[in-house]
């Protein structure tokens, strides 16, 4: 089967898209990757999704219209890197799509005496089977929150499948907007693994410097390396009670986004731009090691670092990682064939994959559902 699948994370920074081809052999399911693109949003379009990502700035309108655009551009997406890589759009067998997240509330709130955990994301995959031709699945998240579950994080099995080990522990961290982890002990089976959000990756450090310098984000981390780190200001940040909350949990734009960041700085008014962003940069990798310092036990702490994600590009924030987690090497997923950038729309592709042949897509010890069970709607073209 050849099957396509999309993401667009926290950032909102543009679509990740990723053709694989699956198939069965005598050892189980082979999966190759045969390419991948990242396309950019339209201009102003991340500003709009923000806009709408804001409980106090959502217009409804706004977001039944942003639920019909992003399925027309994840569409596009798909045919663009289909077009690129020689075949053409009847050859897919399947799309797995993501959607855009604009609200994640896995705490939960009431609601005429009911305790309501939700999750929305736009770009509607019927949308997206009949702009292509192509069976789409896709809303994954409500089908884990319906056994249970928080909806989040879904990467962990993919984790499981693809990096486990018999000889190391492994720490498999995503540092895309939010940053999360997995945890694979050892030769454990899959009811053992855990895995969490952190906080937030690249999403605070995005918003420090388009608010001092006017770009979208660090590149090559370039600015952090000129600052220096802030003391006060990232004992502020590593004070946040998110950092204390034992998983199952995940977590977004509602709790990390511009007011934190705003709140944070309310300590940091005369410091350098420069510290600025070297101080949050550092607060990305020192969250995720605080998270295992107290929520994964000593036995099971990382052995190797195995990083994807756009913060994989960073080097501030690989050799920051490297000193907290030292002695274990910390390395990008392209070591292991699974480029840093890909890791989030190969994932979806696979579990799109398990939905159909009727295997699960969660795994109950990540997100605290009852049960695995199968995730996603099925689109019919």
């Amino acid at each position: 089967m050849l099957v396509a699948g999309l993401m667009s994370g926290t950032s909102a920074d543009g679509i990740d898209a990723a053709l694989l081809r699956f198939t069965p052999g005598r050892g189980g399911l082979g999966m190759r990757i045969l390419g991948f693109r990242t396309i950019p949003y339209p201009g102003g379009f991340r500003r709009l999704l923000l806009k709408n990502s804001d409980p106090r700035t959502a217009r409804l309108d706004e977001i039944s219209g942003l639920n019909i655009l992003v399925a027309g551009l994840f569409s596009d997406a798909v045919r663009d890197l289909v077009s690129s890589l020689g075949f053409r759009i009847r050859d897919l067998a399947l799309i797995g799509s993501h959607g855009q997240t604009i609200g994640h509330y896995p705490a939960g709130t009431k609601l005429f005496g009911r305790t309501i955990r939700s999750t929305l994301q736009v770009g509607d995959p019927a949308l997206i089977a009949k702009n292509t031709g192509v069976p789409t699945v896709g809303n994954f998240r409500t089908g884990d929150i319906a056994l249970g579950g928080s909806g989040a994080p879904l990467v962990p099995l993919f984790d499981y499948l693809v990096f486990s080990s018999r000889r190391v522990n492994r720490g498999i961290l995503n540092i895309g907007g939010i940053a999360n982890i997995t945890i694979l002990p050892k030769g454990a089976p899959a009811r053992r693994v855990t895995a969490f959000d952190t906080g937030p990756g690249n999403m605070t450090i995005d918003f420090v410097m388009l608010k001092y310098f006017g770009k979208r984000f660090d590149r090559a981390g370039a600015t952090a390396r000129r600052g220096r780190i802030i003391p006060g200001l990232l004992r502020t940040l590593a004070d946040h009670p998110y950092l204390r909350t034992a998983p199952p949990k995940s977590t977004g734009r509602e709790m990390f986004g511009e007011d934190f960041v705003n709140r944070a700085l309310r300590d940091a008014r005369r410091a350098r731009a420069e510290d600025i962003v070297a101080t949050f940069t550092e607060f990305t990798a020192l969250s995720v090691y605080l998270n295992c310092l107290r929520h994964v036990p000593r036995k099971n702490r990382p052995g190797e670092l195995i990083v994807s994600g756009g913060g994989a590009y960073n080097p501030v924030i690989m050799d920051a990682l490297g000193r907290y987690f030292a002695p274990a090497p910390v390395v990008p997923s392209d070591r292991y064939g699974i480029p840093a950038d890909a890791k989030e729309a190969v994932c979806f592709a696979l579990l799109a994959h398990r939905t159909v042949h009727g295997l699960p897509g969660n795994l109950p010890s990540v997100t605290g559902a009852w049960r695995p069970g199968l995730l996603g709607v099925i689109c019919p073209p």
